[in-house]
């Protein structure tokens, strides 16, 4: 069974990594993190520590349908100044293969040029760093277009899940872990349906 990928580095944001994981854990998605640093543990944004799974260096890329850019400014920047991180989305994307990213995760998309002719978001103090997409939204909370879905931020991060989880597998997955995690209160109290 094919896999899906999650690049870090040390500074990527805590919720925008081990929330996507976890939701897609919960959909029996099996995800890869693959470390961009020295060796398997890491320390996000705000100092929580955690473990990759495997090395960037020995992803076999035929084993992933897809791959996952969270933010969090200094993990993404490690990210988007690394040139195998950059060949390894282009890649990815000339085989259509899922791509997403959350927060500042896009600039390493718009570095790698794979947005010149999608459209796409991020947070919104990025923007000024999406020169090579070829529309910026800064008006939709997730933007999906062809195989890459890009989001704006942390408080998204369970949307972004979700929606890959749809993408990935379907809305009625989607819907059972929207149950799960009691999303229906959330959205009961706020008036509001995702």
């Amino acid at each position: 069974m094919k896999k899906f990928l999650v690049l870090v580095a040390n500074g990527n944001e805590t919720i925008e990594v081990l929330t996507v994981v976890d939701y897609l854990r919960r959909a029996d998605i099996k995800v890869d993190i693959a470390s961009t640093e020295e060796g398997l543990d890491l320390v996000t944004s705000h100092d929580v520590a955690y473990k990759a799974d495997i090395m960037f260096d020995d992803i076999k890329e035929e084993d992933y349908f897809g791959l996952y850019i969270p933010g969090g400014t200094k993990g993404a920047y490690s990210l988007r100044d690394n040139e195998n991180v950059l060949d390894l989305v282009k890649r990815f994307n000339d085989e259509g293969k899922i791509i997403a990213a959350i927060c500042a995760g896009p600039v390493v998309l718009n570095e790698a040029g794979v947005l010149f002719d999608k459209k796409a978001t991020s947070f919104p103090s990025m923007k000024g760093e999406m020169d090579k997409t070829k529309t910026y939204v800064d008006d939709e909370i997730i933007v999906t277009d062809k195989n890459i879905t890009t989001s704006r931020g942390a408080a998204l991060t369970n949307y972004l899940a979700l929606k890959l989880i749809e993408i990935i597998k379907d809305k009625d997955t989607a819907k059972d872990i929207k149950h799960q995690t009691k999303h229906e209160a959330v959205e009961k109290y706020f008036g509001f349906e995702f």
